[in-house]
């Protein structure tokens, strides 16, 4: 089986193509930390941290949706998120992901920032604002929202990379 590529970044594009074209890289490269592992393996972590790679992609896949399909388009979450309890488990999606059959999980994160994509691309500029608001009333741009996910993974990308190298000693990612 052959490693995924990381898809290139342009060097001289307009705005909105570079800020896919990070996105997508820092997505390819998020996932990557998983490539070739089993079930037990994207669910190590390392004391005394709880997060796993299972739990980060699970993490993940709600932020996608969270910000592109409630945040932006104002869509009800999926029904697997509305059915945590949150209250009980501020980290149900991370809980959830640890049971999922790592096609599952994968698939998730898969759908959910091809759904992401998609409603990116539809938006009629960056400048396209929120449906949403944020807690001050504000609604967010879509340039404000792809920077945010940007920093999103280039965070969980840190932390993913780190719990890769600790499972089999890749650094590849």
């Amino acid at each position: 089986m052959t490693r995924p590529p990381v898809p290139p970044i342009p060097f001289a594009a307009d705005e909105r193509t570079t800020l896919n074209a990070f996105l997508d890289q820092y997505r390819a490269a998020f996932l990557d930390r998983a490539w070739g592992l089993d079930s037990t393996q994207l669910n190590i972590t390392l004391p005394p941290s709880s997060l796993s790679l299972a739990r980060l992609i699970g993490h993940m896949t709600g932020v996608e949706n969270c910000w592109f399909l409630e945040r932006f388009d104002g869509q009800p979450e999926p029904a697997y998120a509305a059915a945590l309890d949150w209250e009980a488990d501020p980290d149900a999606e991370m809980t959830r992901a640890e049971t999922l059959p790592v096609d599952q999980l994968l698939a998730e994160f898969d759908e959910a920032c091809n759904d992401a994509r998609r409603r990116a691309a539809a938006a009629d500029s960056l400048d396209q604002l929120s449906t949403a608001t944020s807690p001050s009333g504000e609604r967010y741009s879509l340039r404000w929202i792809m920077v945010h996910m940007i920093e999103e993974y280039a965070r969980h990308c840190g932390h993913a990379d780190l719990i890769r190298e600790s499972i089999d000693g890749d650094t590849a990612g």
